[in-house]
């Protein structure tokens, strides 16, 4: 396995990180670059971690967590789109209250997001222990910096179409977290594989 198929698989395995980076980016009044920094290193730190994790325990955890890994995703996901969907709501409801702030960062909910979107990192990663010689170190990196550099963007491109519509941008952001769990749970469990 070469450093190319290494890092598509890192492209591969961030899309969904970029997906809910594009949500934090849509509830951002501006782009603020400590707090895209941050949200990028979570997602790129979780999605090099979990293949380290894999790649150590091999099969053996492998097979206990994966018959309930997308529940977990989709739990997750379903609570922190809940809780931007109910933010939203209240925000179009408060509306005359003007915030030129933005919220400062949830690191509970960042690290739910940052494992919800990494899971399946985890299960890449016990692949890798199965390939002679593997490189892991290598990979990893591969894999978390490709991960923070497009979570990044997905900051920043969520941030030019939700600075003009911030609560019906957190509202979509929410509908696309529940979603991207859904797709998580359909691929896993009935084997349905929707092709984005």
């Amino acid at each position: 396995m070469g450093l190319l198929d290494i890092f598509l698989i890192g492209v591969g395995l961030s899309m969904d990180a970029f997906a809910v980076a594009i949500c934090k980016g849509l509830a951002m009044r501006k782009v603020n670059k400590k707090q895209m920094l941050i949200i990028a290193l979570f997602f790129g730190g979780f999605q090099a971690l979990m293949p380290l994790i894999g790649y150590l325990v091999g099969n053996t955890f492998a097979k206990k967590i994966q018959a309930y890994d997308h529940w977990i995703a989709f739990i997750l996901l379903l609570y922190i789109g809940g809780k931007m969907i109910v933010d939203a709501i209240k925000e179009w409801k408060e509306k005359d209250i003007v915030d030129e702030m933005d919220p400062p960062i949830d690191y509970k909910e960042l690290t739910l997001m940052a494992i919800a979107t990494s899971i399946d990192a985890l299960a890449c990663g016990v692949t890798f222990s199965f390939v002679e010689n593997f490189n892991i170190l290598s990979a990893i990196t591969i894999i978390g910096c490709t991960t923070f550099v497009i979570s990044a963007g997905g900051v920043y491109v969520g941030n030019i179409f939700g600075d003009k519509y911030k609560a019906k941008a957190q509202l979509i952001g929410g509908i696309i977290l529940i979603f991207i769990g859904t797709k998580i749970l359909l691929e896993h469990t009935m084997g349905i594989t929707l092709g984005f």
